[in-house]
C-alpha cells in the first residue's frame, strides 16, 4: 500500500482543550505514524504518514475536534513520505 505524508494545521480554540490527546488517540487507532504539537501561534500542527485514505480520515476527525475545542479552520498539505517515524507521539 502506498504511503503518503501530510501536514495538518488546525486553528481556533485548539490549545488547552485536550486537542493533542484527541489527535494521538485517533492517529494511533488508525495506525498512522508521526506527531502532533502546539505551535506558538496558537495552532496545532499534526504531521502524519500512512495510507492516504487513513490520513484523510484523521483530517476529517481533526476538522471536528474534541468536545471542548472549536476548530475554526483546518488545512492539509500533502508531500512525499520521509519514513522517519516509528510511532505517533506528542511533541513539545
Amino acid at each position: 500500500m502506498e504511503i503518503s505524508r501530510a501536514e495538518i494545521l488546525a486553528n481556533g480554540l485548539v490549545q488547552g482543550v485536550g486537542f493533542r490527546y484527541f489527535v494521538i488517540k485517533n492517529a494511533q487507532r488508525l495506525g498512522l505514524k508521526g506527531y502532533t504539537k502546539n505551535l506558538y501561534s496558537g495552532e496545532v500542527l499534526t504531521v502524519a504518514e500512512g495510507p492516504r485514505h487513513l490520513i484523510d480520515e484523521l483530517y476529517n476527525i481533526i476538522r471536528v475536534g474534541p468536545v471542548y475545542a472549536d476548530v475554526k479552520n483546518a488545512s492539509i498539505k500533502w508531500s512525499d513520505p520521509k519514513n522517519e517515524f516509528t510511532h505517533f507521539e506528542i511533541r513539545y
